[in-house]
């Protein structure tokens, strides 16, 4: 449950008693006048398990230009070697078609692409994320321009005030 100071801004600025945690955060952090935006990359990374960043390095290296060439070569090589260098000395170990080149493949896809996913999976957590803190952010900013609005038309009333008491008063000594 919400503090009273925030239960009286809420009402005051949002119209509303009832409080998301989101909102109620951006309430707090008004009164106690903190900072509220956040690197969404850093609170996701503080809450990274090895896992996830096991999963974002495998899938930084399997999305690159340097392993999709670095793996072209290796298969390259490992044709060549199994189709023309090899066979003069009788020592193919996969020859034409490359079964066991297949499998090699076969296997590495059945794992990365996985371990890919999951990086996507934890892109798409980043992103709702950063969506959350701007959410706070924004609302953060909104809030604090009504208040800077409220403090303007205050202003204004008062000195409105003081004028129409300097005008009213001014005729009766005169």
């Amino acid at each position: 449950m919400a503090s009273e100071p925030v239960q009286t801004l809420a009402a005051r600025l949002l119209g509303k008693q009832h409080l998301d945690s989101g909102e109620a955060h951006v309430l707090a952090k008004i009164l106690a006048r903190q900072p509220i935006s956040r690197d969404a990359g850093d609170v996701a990374d503080r809450h990274a398990t090895f896992g996830d960043r096991l999963a974002d390095r495998v899938a930084a290296v399997g999305g690159s230009w340097t392993f999709i060439i670095g793996f072209s070569l290796v298969l390259l090589a490992w044709m060549l070697l199994n189709s023309n260098v090899l066979t003069h000395w009788g020592l193919v170990f996969d020859p034409y078609p490359f079964i066991f080149l297949n499998l090699m493949l076969s296997t590495l896809a059945a794992i990365q692409a996985p371990v890919i996913m999951m990086s996507q999976n934890r892109q798409a957590a980043k992103d709702r994320l950063a969506a959350s803190l701007d959410y706070e952010v924004n609302l953060r900013a909104e809030l604090e321009i009504l208040r800077l609005h409220e403090k303007l038309d205050q202003a204004i009333t008062e000195r409105l005030d003081r004028i129409i008491a300097t005008v009213c008063v001014e005729p009766n000594e005169a």
